[in-house]
């Protein structure tokens, strides 16, 4: 299996920290030296695993951030 390569562009905040020390955060990745999308997942605290997520591009997004915009809370 190939390895993965990531960097981590631009983050975006923090959503949620687990009692592992894990943070589930809103970064702008690049994976495997391609064009860096929005991200949504868990990382550990020095950044070097993570668990699953999501990966939007910038189209995707907008339109996740009208879906938000009409939730009422």
């Amino acid at each position: 299996m190939a390895k993965i390569t990531f960097d981590i562009k631009e983050n975006f905040g923090e959503l949620s920290k687990a009692a592992n020390g894990w943070t589930k955060e809103l970064n702008l990745v690049s994976w495997n030296n391609r064009e860096a999308k929005y991200d949504i997942r868990t990382w550990d605290e020095e950044h070097e695993s993570m668990g699953k997520g999501i990966t939007l591009d910038k189209e995707e997004l907008i339109i996740l951030k009208g879906i938000l915009n009409n939730i009422k809370l």
